[in-house]
């Protein structure tokens, strides 16, 4: 799942979502997300290739996962030409796809002869032709009436006014989390983190350790990683309201992922539905107050120490800094 998540998902939606007119279209943008994304496919046709289901004899959340994301890809793009060329994933799809549990939340699978998007700037919606209007015959002229005062034009009616982000509606804070930001990446990390207790207003922010739900799927470490790159680029609409690191601690096929996080206001949710995946973490609520609490953060931010989890160390690999 935290392959299908980091590696397909995102290169898949920068594939079609521009052709489709959701985001700004750029050809070598897309022309590179389609390697990516081809990629990323490959690694797990050649897994099929010996696995009849992606992990197990069975079906598991993590066929119906990564078949839910990989529908796009049969939907707009994969044709009769490509699913010869990938027959192994080509086979599990359509076994997921064909589960009563999948079928009754979608239509029945049709599989394209031809793609249905190319590599082509989306066309701009046609207005309608004006209907030419049948002029009036000619009368005799008629005496002249003084002129009526021209009137005002109508202007155009204002766009919609772009929806606030939740955390706007919060009263405003005196303290401006760009100012810790800065000061983080300007200064040596104990500095800092001094800095930090002493100045953050913690009636406004409130701090969050954030772990992976799902640490028995991870593999490679760089993969891991990759995932916490892209929960940080899903993150992006809420920049303004958070800042934090999260880590990956231990080695390949072995591992796990945590972090700390601090938020403006006082409830999770708000700053993190930003991000589809962030059901994929658990989210605690630690006390700025309690030395335990502030150790966790401390250890998250600089990356100087192992995490416990169910009893074993995991000793920090690599991580992210999101701010």
């Amino acid at each position: 799942m935290s392959f299908s998540n980091s590696e397909v998902l995102p290169n898949l939606g920068a594939w079609y979502r521009p052709l489709l007119g959701l985001d700004p279209y750029n050809k070598k943008n897309i022309d590179d997300s389609i390697k990516r994304a081809q990629k990323a496919v490959a690694i797990i046709e050649e897994h099929l290739l010996h696995n009849t289901y992606l992990v197990g004899e069975r079906i598991t959340l993590a066929d119906l996962f990564t078949a839910a994301i990989m529908a796009r890809g049969f939907q707009y793009f994969w044709d009769k030409e490509w699913r010869a060329e990938n027959p192994n994933v080509t086979r599990w799809f359509s076994t997921i796809y064909n589960q009563p549990i999948y079928l009754a939340v979608s239509k029945p699978l049709e599989f394209l002869d031809k793609p249905a998007l190319v590599n082509v700037p989306p066309k701009k919606a046609e207005q309608p032709k004006a209907k030419k209007i049948e002029q009036p015959k000619a009368k005799a002229p008629q005496p002249k009436q003084p002129a009526a005062p021209a009137q005002p034009e109508e202007e155009d009616a204002a766009p919609a006014p772009k929806p606030k982000h939740p955390i706007d509606l919060l009263p405003r804070s005196e303290y401006p989390l760009d100012e810790w930001k800065r000061f983080y990446s300007n200064n040596p990390a104990d500095k800092a983190m001094a800095y930090f207790w002493e100045t953050v207003p913690f009636a406004d922010y409130s701090i969050w350790q954030v772990d992976y739900k799902y640490n028995d799927e991870l593999r490679l470490v760089f993969m891991s990683n990759n995932l916490i790159g892209g929960f940080n680029n899903r993150l992006e609409g809420s920049r303004k309201y958070l800042f934090g690191a999260a880590g990956v601690y231990g080695e390949n096929h072995d591992s796990v992922i945590s972090g700390a996080f601090v938020i403006r206001g006082d409830e999770y949710l708000p700053v993190f539905d930003v991000a589809p995946d962030y059901e994929s973490f658990d989210f605690k609520k630690l006390d700025p107050n309690n030395m335990d609490d502030r150790a966790v953060v401390e250890s998250r931010w600089k990356f100087d120490k192992p995490v416990v989890v169910n009893g074993k160390e995991y000793k920090y690999a690599d991580g992210k800094v999101f701010k």
